[in-house]
This record gives C-alpha cells, sequence and structure tokens, in this order.
C-alpha cells in the first residue's frame, strides 16, 4: 500500500508544487488592512482545493477577522478522527529589498521553493492536503476520519479560531491533533516537538511633551520619550539577558534532570548549527542556563520595533511627543499569559523614569504546550518519519508559540502531534524565505503514512 501511495506522490509532485505556487503567489498578510481582499481570496483557494480533491462537506466560516475553512470526512465511526489544523495567512515581507525575488512570486532555486509562506504555512499545509489526495485517489477513501480546519489569522494572535474552537468544541471533536507548523532539526536527523512555549504580544506607550519639541530650545529640560523607553526596556531586561519580572520567574517550573542534561550535553550539536544559522559568533542571554534550555523552556523578552521620533534622510533635531515599542514574551506553557501581562504592566510602571506617562496594551497572546511523548498517537508519527528518513525522530522543544496547540489541549482535550517538515534555515517570518522540494516530498510521505499507521 504504502510504495502505491508513494508513487502517486512521486507522480504528481510536480503539480502539486506548482498548485503550492498558485496559493503562495497570493498575498495573505492578515495583519495588514490593504491585504484582506487576499487573505479571503488565500482561503477561497484552500476550499477548492478541499473541492476539487473531493470533500463534499466544505465551507468558509466569516469571524470578526479572516475567515476560516472547515471540511470533513467521514469514513467509519469506529475509526479514529483527526483533526488538521494549518494556516494559510502570512506574515509581512518587510524589508521587501533584502529578498533576492520577489516574495509573491515563487521561485526554485537550488532545490528550494523560495516565497512568503513557503515554509510557514502553506507549504507544509499543502504537503498534508497531498497525502489525503494520495488515499483519497489511489484507495478511494481515507484511512480514518477527518476533520480540517484551517485559519486565516494564526500571524495576527488567531482571536477567531480561538472563539470558534471554544464555541464548537462538539464540531471538532477528535481523536488527535496534527500540526504541520514547526521545523526538524535538519533533513537527515527527523524531529518531533514535544514543547513549545507561549506567547504575550504587547505594545508599550510612552508620552511626554504634549508635541514634538525642538532640541536645541528645549534640550536638557524636556522628558524625550524614546530615550525613556530605551531606560524602561533596559531594566525590564538588563544586559545580562535576565527579565526583572519577579513574579515570572517565582511561577516557573524547573525541567525534570533528564531533560536538562540533554539540553547541556547538546548530543547533536545544535548549538553549532544555531550559531550558523544565525550568523553570529557567541550566544547572548542567562549564562545560568544552556542555550538549548534558554531557546525552548526559559521566557524571553524581545523589543520587535521601535517607532517615534524623525528617522527619515538627513538631520532634524526633534524631541518627539511620544514613543511606541513593540514587544513579546515567550513563555513555559504552565503560564497564563493575560496573568503574565499583569505582572509585566506592573513592572512597567514600576521601572518607567519620572516625568513621562506610559501605557501598556496586550495585543495577543496565547498558552503553550507539552505533549507526551509515549501517546499513540506520537508514536504512530514517529514510526512514520523513520519509515521514510531512516532514523528514529529526536523529540524537541520549540521556542515558537502555536495558540491553537493549547486550545486543542485545553479545550477539546485531544492529543497533539507536533509533525513540521521545516528546516532552520528557511528563513521563517524573514526576507527569502523558502521551503525544501525534498522535504516537501518527504514530508507528504510521512502524513500519507501516518494516515495508515494510526488506522485501528
Amino acid at each position: 500500500m504504502a510504495g502505491t501511495l508513494n508513487q502517486y506522490l512521486d507522480d504528481n509532485q510536480e503539480r502539486f508544487v506548482e498548485q503550492l505556487k498558485q496559493w503562495l503567489a497570493i498575498p495573505s498578510i492578515s495583519t495588514l488592512v490593504e491585504n484582506a481582499e487576499d487573505v479571503y481570496e488565500a482561503a477561497e483557494w484552500a476550499r477548492n482545493k478541499l473541492v476539487f480533491m473531493g470533500f463534499t462537506e466544505v465551507r468558509t466560516i466569516p469571524t470578526n477577522g479572516h475567515p476560516l475553512v472547515y471540511s470533513e470526512w467521514r469514513t467509519d465511526p469506529k475509526q479514529p478522527t483527526l483533526l488538521i489544523y494549518g494556516h494559510y495567512d502570512v506574515q509581512p515581507v518587510d524589508p521587501v529589498y533584502e529578498w533576492e525575488s520577489p516574495p509573491f512570486e515563487p521561485e526554485v532555486r537550488d532545490g528550494n521553493l523560495y516565497a512568503r509562506g513557503a515554509s510557514d504555512d502553506k507549504g507544509q499545509v499543502m504537503l498534508v492536503l497531498a497525502a489525503l489526495e494520495a488515499w483519497l485517489k489511489v484507495e478511494g477513501d481515507l484511512p480514518v476520519n477527518v476533520k480540517i480546519l484551517l485559519e486565516g489569522e494564526e500571524e495576527a494572535g488567531g482571536s477567531g479560531v480561538e472563539r470558534f474552537v471554544t464555541r464548537n468544541p462538539g464540531l471538532l471533536k477528535a481523536d488527535a491533533a496534527l500540526i504541520c507548523d514547526t521545523s526538524m532539526f535538519s533533513a537527515e536527523q527527523p524531529s518531533i516537538i514535544n514543547g513549545l512555549r507561549g506567547i504575550l504580544y504587547t505594545e508599550i506607550e510612552v508620552t511626554g511633551p504634549e508635541r514634538d519639541l525642538h532640541s536645541g530650545s528645549y534640550g536638557g529640560i524636556a522628558p524625550n520619550p524614546i530615550h525613556a523607553l530605551c531606560v524602561l526596556i533596559s531594566k525590564l531586561k538588563g544586559e545580562d539577558g535576565v527579565i526583572n519580572i519577579p513574579e515570572l520567574e517565582e511561577h516557573i517550573q524547573e525541567p525534570d534532570s533528564e531533560e536538562r542534561a540533554f539540553l547541556k550535553n547538546d548530543p547533536l550539536n545544535v548549538e553549532a548549527s544555531l550559531l550558523t544559522e544565525m550568523g553570529v559568533k557567541q550566544f547572548v542571554g542567562e549564562e545560568a542556563y544552556s542555550p538549548l534550555e534558554r531557546l525552548g523552556l526559559r521566557p524571553t523578552l524581545e523589543v520587535h520595533g521601535i517607532r517615534g521620533g524623525f528617522v527619515g534622510d538627513g538631520a532634524k533635531t526633534v524631541i518627539p511627543s511620544k514613543a511606541l515599542a513593540k514587544v513579546s514574551l515567550r513563555l513555559p506553557s504552565e503560564l497564563d499569559p493575560n496573568e503574565v501581562f499583569v505582572w509585566l504592566d506592573k513592572a512597567v510602571k514600576e521601572h518607567m523614569p519620572a516625568g513621562y506617562n506610559v501605557k501598556a496594551v496586550n495585543l495577543h497572546g496565547g498558552r503553550g504546550i507539552s505533549v507526551d511523548p509515549e501517546n499513540r498517537y506520537v508514536r504512530a508519527a514517529a514510526a512514520s518519519l523513520k519509515t521514510v528518513y531512516g532514523r528514529e525522530p529526536v523529540f524537541m522543544r520549540e521556542g515558537g508559540s502555536i495558540p491553537i496547540a493549547a486550545l486543542c489541549n485545553s479545550v477539546l482535550k485531544v492529543p497533539v502531534v507536533l509533525m513540521g517538515f521545516a528546516l532552520p534555515d528557511d528563513n521563517i517570518h524573514a526576507p527569502n524565505e523558502k521551503f525544501s522540494l525534498e522535504q516537501f516530498k518527504s514530508g507528504m510521505k510521512v502524513v500519507a503514512e501516518f494516515l495508515g499507521r494510526i488506522k485501528l
């Protein structure tokens, strides 16, 4: 059976890649208002693809933001039901001048497909759809019951899908969930993610004078919000990488000794690969913890951008009236982002220099998740990876966040299989995002194998 399925996938790979290119050409940037119609077009493209594959129950579900695409395939009530999740929205492309080819004109170079969304997450959704199609075309049916939920707001916080999942647990009832939106260690060493951090994304705005001021006339006596914001951020997280939010540290659970030893010893030499991928010579952060523990288990506080004052060409001697920073925290799975925001807000007020007004805003958040590696569905995923790659997968924690994974755990009460095929150098969220076509091919075969393995 596997041979026939694999033959179908091999024979149709070029067509699948061409279809993926069509989808990638749609600039479905969920965070930009001007791309709202593009996001809807990308949802319709996914719906039409499912209809073409033979799914009869396919619908586009409106939300307060971008739509969801939902579909079902019922094969046998005695068989398990797998909920498959993915997202069709993408990140903004700035700075666009750093792209070697236009971000929405997909191009194959050196065995990789370059485009925004190639790896995160259209390419990974497409390989799942290809695996489903192979079963339908070769066998005329799927080995298990399947429910598919695709969203268009993952890169914008996922509030629509959160409301939908919370309000429709009966509709989404399943035995397990499959999410292909993560990375593996390398193309030679497969891996499964057994933990994701949560996220809290905020804005911190500092205001000073009621209008912009001339620095010659008022410099030395006028409050400068950009300077104050920089002072504030340096107090929230010092040069040593320590986050100065006392409640945060008090509520972090320590990893067991076996996991900590694995992260510290780094038997796969992940640290060297990370330095190469980042193009740096040394790590920064909390020296009391190994780089891998900092990456997958410890909380982070990162500044993503600062807005205020004059940043154009030439000179303008202005003291700005306000400044704003985009700040996120990645959180261990046991922490509630809304509770952490209360702690952050308190720390912001305590560390703010005198003479300014400051306001922190909670834009969005999502909890992290820990996965039981002994779950039957996770073991089936591990066996499927070994069949295709010829090597036992390793279990790794990933520093990123997928809010719906926690919802599957807390609301739907189903185990989550985090089996992604992106590679560490895929430039996710950065210019020149790519997806290895060899990974695309292997991923299709792994998912097809997985579907067969979870059949009772």
